[in-house]
């Protein structure tokens, strides 16, 4: 009757207890999510338990013999129980009356990591051996081996065989020597207390136990085993690394975490190939490294460090004599480089150091760009029939906005130009230029213009949005900014090419490229024109003295009070901007710039981002025509201007008439003498109503 009823609860247990077939068919151990740049380059691992795959075929000889020379000599010849070892250690327990560990088999030690737990019962043993009998029954020997070692924790966070050898000696799995696996076999049956950077001599012990079983078992002869067992003890960890683009990897893992939750995250296995590159990326966190110091130094220098403006109060600390600790508040940079061809972001920077504020400020920042908002006023005039020659007032004006105090602009210099041609307004960022120019085509316009480009942030209809009060993302900003290289067609940006799963299926493909022609070829070459002049001769020449000689275009920016500092610039191959700031708003101080302290950062980067690309220059479209221009009229030349610029204009908006101020002879004359020129303009206010 008792067997009866033993033979009756195993069957019972087998049947509904133990893990279906399905199950065993399906183990899917833990994996490491890895993120790739666009060359290969391991850039992040995200896991919740640090295990990677090795396949049977590529673990050595050694190690497996090891294993089995330790835990079970037998391994070939059961289905899954030991019964000789099993009967022994059943003995042994009934002789001391306690349950013991012992008896396991491979296979059952592999059931119990997989299903059970460790606790000592009747009931987990029975169910561990049966569990272990469908394992043989479903997986062949080499393959229950190769899960047993892809499955075990080996301490210090490395789950199975691959993560061991890495973190022990910074090896693949075949490059292991003999030495190496008996250390790493020592480890697994407690890998805490036989681990060699806690415990060097237990673990010495635990590796000199099993070179004794593998010379027990025959494999080693006892010459080798009395050479193995003298050595000291040999670990080799890889090098701590401080990791590449951590404020772009986190990105990523945000929009992962996102879109496939937390457990395809960190247990997963996917493979994450990225559009970063990392060469670029060291280059651009050097430049923005020493930028940013050089700054904190000279506020250190410049202000002390009780200062009210510069310095902040730390939460919960005071000196020895009770009185609050004061640190200086930490100048921030970001950079953002896009390749002009696909949209793929090549370098993210989100401050000085991810150590020090995990807060990205490339895509989370909202920030005021000043005057490097101006290209999107200036698109909409060329896009509605302004040309570059046309004439506008850099002079006072007084605008009377409802609800709030007169407003009255003023220049970075505090001075007044006189009339000026559009292409010298924004190259030289005159601030009356801008508003003259938002007034006349109204600030929805410019709006209108930033968003056919890719600014999605909110934006206030505003003539003061003419000096880029309004907030964007840089990232946004320099995305909408590759417009004008890429011939009036905006690419949106793009982190991330592809993602494959553990299986090598591609679950995400972003190889398509999205277009979206938002201007015509005519503007945006016109526009490229307009900021090359910036930069060859204009707010942002510091760049060619600074050595860099490829055709460019850009705009500087710098926000109220010196609070935000900009530089965004592309070539015909890459856009790039940069922020210098302050978290808060604070200023860096009298005339800092966005030409003093983003446009150095700017330069270094894209030096060595063309260190490699041929030479080429902005292609021009078949509707630009160019023209002899009068500065001073802004008309076609005559023979008798002094200061003439070639300028460049649409087939169907170039001037026609030529300088009413410099005729030529015979042409407008009055009494056989030019014509007067006009009399100097009236400096006075002009008061405007909005």
């Amino acid at each position: 009757m008792l067997m009866a009823f033993l033979g009756y609860r195993t069957y019972s247990v087998y049947q509904s207890e133990l893990p279906s077939f399905e199950q065993l068919h399906n183990i899917e151990p833990s994996l490491t999510t890895k993120v790739y740049d666009r060359n290969g380059v391991l850039l992040k691992e995200f896991y919740s338990e640090n295990r990677l795959m090795t396949p049977f075929r590529e673990m050595p000889d050694d190690l497996v013999n090891m294993l089995l020379a330790s835990e079970d000599r037998k391994f070939y010849d059961h289905w899954g129980m030991d019964i000789r070892r099993l009967f022994i250690t059943a003995t042994t327990n009934m002789m001391h009356w306690k349950i013991s560990g012992g008896a396991s088999t491979i296979t059952q030690q592999l059931a119990r990591m997989l299903f059970l737990n460790r606790e000592q019962t009747i009931s987990r043993k029975i169910k561990e051996a049966l569990t272990a009998i469908k394992l043989e029954r479903t997986y062949s020997k080499e393959e229950i081996i190769e899960m047993y070692l892809n499955m075990y924790y080996f301490g210090r966070g490395a789950y199975g065989v691959a993560a061991g050898a890495r973190t022990f000696y910074d090896k693949d799995v075949s490059e292991l020597n003999i030495n190496d696996c008996a250390i790493l076999i020592g480890m697994l049956k407690a890998p805490n207390k036989n681990s060699p950077f806690r415990h060097p001599d237990r673990a010495l012990r635990a590796r000199n136990r099993v070179l004794y079983s593998y010379y027990s078992w025959g494999r080693i002869d006892r010459a080798q085993y009395d050479s193995l067992s003298a050595l000291p003890l040999e670990i080799s960890p890889p090098v701590e690394k401080v990791g590449l683009a951590p404020y772009f990897t986190e990105t990523i893992r945000k929009y992962i975490y996102d879109r496939y939750g937390e457990d395809k995250l960190y247990s997963g296995g996917l493979k994450v190939y990225t559009s970063l590159d990392a060469g670029l990326q060291a280059v651009a966190e050097a430049a923005v490294a020493r930028k940013v110091d050089s700054l904190r130094a000279r506020l250190k220098r410049n202000h002390p460090p009780n200062s009210p403006a510069y310095t902040e109060i730390l939460r919960d600390t005071v000196d020895e004599f009770g009185n609050p600790i004061r640190e200086y508040k930490k100048i921030q940079s970001a950079l953002i480089s896009i390749d002009n061809s696909n949209g793929d972001v090549l370098a993210m920077v989100g401050g000085r150091s991810f150590e020090e504020s995990k807060f990205n400020r490339a895509v989370q920042s909202l920030l005021q760009p000043g005057s490097a908002f101006k290209p999107f006023i200036y698109t909409a005039c060329i896009d509605n029939g302004y040309r570059t020659t046309e004439i506008i007032d850099d002079l006072p004006i007084v605008l009377d906005i409802p609800g709030a105090k007169q407003w009255r602009p003023h220049n970075f210099d505090d001075k007044f130009l006189g009339p000026m041609t559009l292409r010298d307004g924004i190259r030289q960022s005159r601030n009356l230029v801008a508003i003259r120019l938002i007034l006349k085509i109204n600030p929805e316009q410019a709006i209108f213009y930033a968003r056919r480009m890719g600014i999605t942030t909110p934006l206030s209809p505003s003539p003061s949005l003419a000096l880029g009060t309004g907030e964007v993302k840089l990232i946004e900003l320099v995305s909408a900014i590759s417009t004008f290289p890429n011939k009036g067609v905006h690419i949106p940006y793009r982190l991330i090419h592809k993602i494959v799963d553990r299986y090598g299926r591609v679950i995400e493909d972003n190889s398509a490229i999205q277009k979206e022609e938002v201007l015509s070829e005519e503007t945006a070459f016109i526009m490229t024109d307009l900021m090359a002049s910036v930069i060859n001769n204009g707010t942002g020449r510091g760049a060619r003295r600074r050595g860099f000689t490829r055709p460019a275009g850009g705009k500087t920016g710098t926000s109220n009070n010196f609070c935000d500092n900009w530089f965004v610039g592309f070539t015909p191959e890459i856009t790039t901007g940069v922020w210098v700031g302050f978290d808060r708003k604070t200023s860096l101080g009298r005339n800092q710039t966005g030409a003093k302290n983003g446009l150095p950062i700017w330069t270094e980067f894209m030096i060595a981002a063309h260190d490699s690309i041929p030479v080429s220059g902005f292609e021009e479209p078949d509707g630009i025509v160019h023209a002899d221009i009068c500065v001073e009229s802004g008309e076609l030349a005559t023979d008798r201007c002094v200061d003439v610029r070639n300028d460049v204009f649409t087939i169907d908006n170039q001037p026609t008439k030529t300088c009413p101020i410099h005729p030529s002879a015979g042409l407008f004359m009055s009494g056989g003498k030019s014509q007067d020129r006009e009399p100097p303009p009236d400096t006075s206010d002009e008061r405007v109503h909005f």
